[in-house]
């Protein structure tokens, strides 16, 4: 045990000083050693942003890479501030699209050691998916607020809407609750839409990894009911 949290202690560190996910910070230190010294350590449940969305991707979309905006966010004091504050300073000051901006905020969090993946900063646990879909906002908002539509590529989920606040959001209790999600609807051209799907109040990390592969399986069947009507 002690070898254990002496070696997490180093990823740790490491992560403080190059901004790298745990995962990379790991594999680093392994590759320099040549072995794993901890054998029965568990790996973190899932995936973190930083292992999700590449250097390359993050640069291109949002002007700079993982490393560089975890320089600029602890230089900023941003391990102080909570995640809406982070988003925002992200969106106001740096111009970051919101898709983006919560991306960046997620995984500084995660890097930073203030949320597990799949876990809310503060405690709690929620799954999110995305998808970019070829038809305009309104279609796709409707997807999720028409009943009859919603019902074609999400069967058999009972879904009280909260709040819909055509065409940018969709807020509703999910299969009588705990639960629900938070759809969010950002245009990339007047042809595509990009939807983002956080599903709240998750009670672990094992239903966070089993709804994130819901929503990825079910988004994609809404990008290709949509898509499929587009082109006839």
């Amino acid at each position: 045990m002690t070898r254990q949290k002496s070696f997490k202690t180093r990823v740790r560190t490491r992560m403080d000083k190059t901004g790298e996910s745990y995962t990379t910070a790991r594999r680093q230190l392994l590759t320099r050693t040549g072995a794993d010294p901890t054998p029965a350590e568990p790996r973190p449940v899932g995936q973190t942003q930083q292992d999700r969305i590449s250097d390359a991707l993050l640069r291109e979309r949002t002007g700079l890479d993982w490393a560089g905006w975890c320089a600029r966010l602890d230089a900023w004091g941003a391990v102080e501030r909570t995640h809406a504050e982070i988003a925002r300073w992200l969106a106001d000051e740096h111009g970051v699209p919101g898709w983006w901006a919560q991306t960046v905020t997620v995984g500084y969090e995660q890097a930073r050691g203030l949320r597990a993946p799949g876990q809310r900063r503060g405690g709690g646990f929620e799954a999110t998916g995305s998808r970019t879909v070829g038809v305009p906002m309104e279609a796709l908002f409707r997807a999720f607020a028409d009943e009859p539509t919603r019902r074609r590529w999400l069967p058999d989920v009972e879904v009280r809407v909260r709040t819909a606040t055509a065409p940018k959001t969709f807020r509703a209790d999910w299969a009588g609750g705990p639960s629900r999600i938070v759809v969010g609807l950002t245009p990339v051209t007047g042809a595509k839409t990009r939807v983002a799907v956080q599903h709240e109040k998750l009670t672990d990390a094992d239903e966070a990894d089993r709804l994130k592969a819901y929503w990825r399986d079910r988004l994609g069947a809404l990008k290709a009911m949509l898509e499929r009507e587009v082109a006839r």
